[in-house]
C-alpha cells in the first residue's frame, strides 16, 4: 500500500525553507489532486503566467515533470506532476544569502544593468547565470552574482526565458551574454547585439536635457544622435592614434 505524501513531508525534504504563497498553492493542489494544469492555475488561482508558478516550485528543489492533457474546451494544455520523492533535491532550491552578501558583491548599492544607485533593500541579488540553467552556486563566490534593481531583474527574466539557450542550458552562452555580464559581453540573448544602459541622476540630468534638446534641434532620434556622437569620438581617437 502506498503512503500518502503530505505537504509537511514535502517541506521537510526541502529543508523547511520559507515557501511563498504561489509555490505553496501549486504544491498543495498537486498533493490533493495528483497534478495541476495550466487551466487550473489560470482559472482557479488567477495566474496569468502558469509556467512562472511551476518554476517557483522547481526552484525549491522539487522536481516536476510536464505532460499534456485536454482542457475543459478540448484544447491540449500542459499538466504538471511531482516526480518520485526520491528524486527531490535534499538541499532544497536556492540557499539563503548571508546578511552582508550585497556589500560583498559591490560596495556601491548600484544596479549592474542600468547603473541607478538605490538603498540596499531595493536591490536584488541575481545569479549571473540563471538558476534555471546552472542551479544554485553552493560556494557563494561573489563573482557569480550581481545586484539588479527590480525593473532590470524582471526584464532579464523575460529575456532569458525567451532565449533559445533557456532549454539548451549552455552555461558559456549565459556567461558571455549581456544579462550575465553586462560589463563585458559578446551578445544579448544569443543575438549579435551590444548594450549599455545609461541613467542620468541628479545634477547629471542637465547633461541629458542638453543632449535631448540638441538632438531635437537637429531633428535626430536621441539614440541615433548619441551613437553618432560616440562614433565621432572613436574615429577622432583612432586618427590621433594613427598620427602618433
Amino acid at each position: 500500500m502506498s503512503v500518502r505524501i503530505t505537504h509537511t513531508d514535502i517541506l521537510n525534504m526541502v529543508g523547511r525553507k520559507k515557501i511563498g504563497k504561489r509555490p505553496s498553492i501549486v504544491i498543495e493542489h498537486i498533493l490533493k489532486y495528483g497534478s495541476v494544469t495550466t487551466e487550473d492555475l489560470e482559472k482557479k488561482y488567477g495566474y496569468k503566467h502558469p509556467p512562472r508558478a511551476i518554476r517557483d516550485v522547481k526552484e525549491l528543489g522539487i522536481p516536476i515533470v510536464k505532460t499534456s492533457t485536454k482542457s475543459s474546451d478540448g484544447k491540449t494544455i500542459a499538466e504538471y506532476q511531482i516526480v518520485s520523492l526520491d528524486e527531490i533535491v535534499k538541499k532544497g532550491g536556492r540557499m539563503p544569502f548571508p546578511k552582508d552578501f550585497k556589500k560583498r558583491i559591490s560596495s556601491r548599492s548600484q544596479c549592474m544593468v542600468c547603473g541607478i544607485i538605490l538603498a540596499d533593500r531595493y536591490l536584488q541579488i541575481d545569479h549571473r547565470v540563471p538558476f534555471h540553467v546552472l542551479g544554485d552556486v553552493i560556494d557563494r563566490e561573489v563573482t557569480n552574482f550581481m545586484l539588479l534593481c527590480g525593473s532590470c531583474n524582471r526584464t532579464k527574466s523575460w529575456s532569458c526565458e525567451h532565449c533559445e539557450n533557456w532549454n539548451k542550458k549552455n552555461i558559456d552562452v549565459c556567461k558571455t551574454c549581456y544579462w550575465g555580464s553586462p560589463e563585458r559581453h559578446t551578445h544579448t540573448a544569443t543575438r549579435d547585439l551590444r548594450r549599455i544602459d545609461i541613467t542620468w541622476v541628479g545634477d547629471e540630468t542637465e547633461v541629458y536635457d542638453w543632449l535631448i534638446k540638441d538632438a531635437n534641434n537637429r531633428r535626430q532620434n536621441p539614440r541615433d544622435y548619441i551613437k553618432a556622437g560616440l562614433k565621432l569620438l572613436c574615429d577622432g581617437d583612432q586618427d590621433d592614434h594613427n598620427v602618433g
